[in-house]
């Protein structure tokens, strides 16, 4: 990290402790996230033979993967494990796939053996039991998880007056009532965001910058505003998104 003078915009100092860091833009974010998704996966595989990473869909996301597929970060992945977030009931062929960004941003550049790679099959009809079936894989702690923030503070695909901001028991539940298209979906639950190890929230653009406010600053109320779940975890944005918030550069 560079310990260049930072002249971005006043600001507040989030509530919640969350680690909050500040890149001029998105293509030093990118690499910023790819970087500690690097270290911690050699730290895991360390101490424990095995790196679980959980995956979002998005632009933010799908520029660090591009970087974190690229050999000189060293890592192993015949030891990665990864998981998703959440799916939209698509194809895995479909553009709008998560899935299928991870597969060409990361899991076929980096080799990544399909055998590790645990995608949900939300084009299955019966939304419910797939995520029973996953949640049946889905039983550790991640070590790290990569999320993003939309424009109405949805993360994952927990959004605004969902009743899954309140679960605690299951780990991934079916959404049939997504108010983005499309309707029908897969998510993990709070439950598995207050396990992971290590949450990264990534978030450019200015059209971000209410969201990523409204989830850091102010009174915290995660059915308003669900990214509030990410409070303390850490938060790398670029300029343009850091609005009235405030955080240390990068």
């Amino acid at each position: 990290m560079s310990d260049r003078a930072w002249t971005g915009p006043r600001s507040i100092e989030p509530k919640g402790a969350s680690d909050l860091r500040i890149f001029p833009d998105a293509h030093s974010l990118a690499r910023a996230a790819a970087e500690a998704v690097a270290a911690a996966a050699a730290d895991a595989i360390r101490a424990r033979g095995w790196f679980d990473l959980g995956l979002s869909g998005g632009r933010t996301p799908g520029r660090a993967y591009r970087r974190l597929a690229e050999p000189d970060l060293g890592i192993d992945w015949s030891r990665a494990r990864l998981w998703f977030a959440d799916e939209r009931a698509v194809p895995p062929t479909d553009p709008d796939s998560n899935f299928r960004l991870a597969l060409e941003t990361l899991i076929e550049p980096a080799r990544v053996p399909m055998a590790n790679v645990h995608r949900m099959r939300a084009e299955q009809l019966d939304l419910a039991a797939v995520a029973a079936e996953y949640e049946v894989l889905l039983t550790g702690p991640l070590d790290v998880l990569v999320l993003g923030v939309g424009e109405d503070g949805h993360t994952a695909s927990i959004f605004p007056g969902s009743p899954l901001v309140d679960e605690r028991q299951r780990r991934v539940a079916a959404v049939f009532d997504s108010p983005k298209p499309p309707s029908r979906r897969l998510t993990v639950t709070p439950r598995v965001i207050e396990e992971t190890r290590q949450v990264l929230v990534l978030a450019t653009g200015e059209d971000k910058a209410a969201a990523v406010a409204g989830a850091l600053v102010g009174a915290s109320d995660p059915h308003r505003v669900p990214a509030c779940l990410l409070r303390g975890r850490t938060w790398l944005i670029d300029q343009a998104a850091s609005g009235a918030v405030g955080g240390r550069p990068a």
